[in-house]
């Protein structure tokens, strides 16, 4: 299953049921997962930790050092999930002491010319298509789909089930369940139908609109918003998600609705 023009370092740990293409290079501190797929010309760098199932396209680079003037070539990984695609020419690069490690969690599709940048943290099942960059120490929840060249700030947080629009520029915080397009990026509804998709409820559905219309739409500031969102909705996991995430916000959010 290794074709004989691969360089492997005999210290790589390569799991059974390993297709291994002509032409990929294969570094000593590597742990691949049984199933997994490389194609021709990928270039997988010591710390890559790779699940079972992944499928890799021709080339693709992971785990080379950050690009990070502060790295100071410490121990550090990329982790990838099993049933993971990664297509063509995708970049993603391991930690650094911040986090020690990049992730990318399972069941995701990383689309061509993506770049994932040192200690990043992105969540299952999970979207990125084509030419989407993300900087350092971006964290992005689970099932969160982001269309085509979008470009992510560092130290930004994606909440889960999001849906940011193509060619987008991220620079603040997007929250759980939402669309967020525009310039500067702005809400422009919740994700109707990603969390149809999913499984979510008519009732659930209803809770997290009536949640941002009070946030977004009803021009409140943030810390009013919160207090009648608190004292109008019963607790739920979603009410509490949400606010938690604004609450814990660092670079603070996006903008509200601009009615544009």
């Amino acid at each position: 299953m290794i074709q004989p023009l691969a360089y492997i370092h005999p210290q790589a740990k390569i799991a059974d049921n390993v297709v291994i293409e002509p032409f990929v290079t294969i570094h000593k501190n590597v742990e691949i997962g049984e199933g997994t797929w490389i194609g021709p010309n990928v270039t997988i760098m010591d710390g890559a930790r790779i699940g079972k199932n992944c499928r890799i396209f021709p080339g693709a680079v992971i785990s080379a050092a950050p690009q990070d003037l502060k790295f100071a070539g410490e121990d550090t990984t990329v982790e990838i999930g099993d049933n993971t695609t990664i297509r063509e020419c995708v970049t993603i690069n391991r930690g650094t002491k911040d986090r020690w490690k990049t992730v990318i969690g399972k069941n995701c599709l990383i689309m061509a010319y993506c770049h994932v940048a040192h200690d990043c943290l992105v969540g299952n099942n999970c979207i990125f298509s084509n030419n989407t960059t993300i900087a350092g120490h971006v964290t992005v929840g689970d099932n969160v789909v982001l269309a085509g060249m979008v470009a992510i700030h560092q130290f930004c947080h994606i909440g889960s089930h999001a849906f940011v629009t193509g060619g987008s520029l991220v620079r603040k915080d997007v929250p759980p369940y939402v669309k967020a397009a525009r310039e500067p990026l702005s809400y422009v509804g919740i994700n109707s139908v990603g969390l149809r998709r999913r499984g979510f409820s008519s009732d659930e559905i209803n809770e997290i609109q009536d949640i941002y219309r009070t946030l977004f739409v009803k021009k409140y500031n943030i810390t009013t918003a919160l207090d009648l969102i608190e004292a109008e909705h019963q607790p739920t996991e979603v009410r509490d998600e949400i606010l938690d995430f604004i609450r814990n916000s660092n670079r603070g959010i996006m903008k509200g609705f601009t009615g544009a």
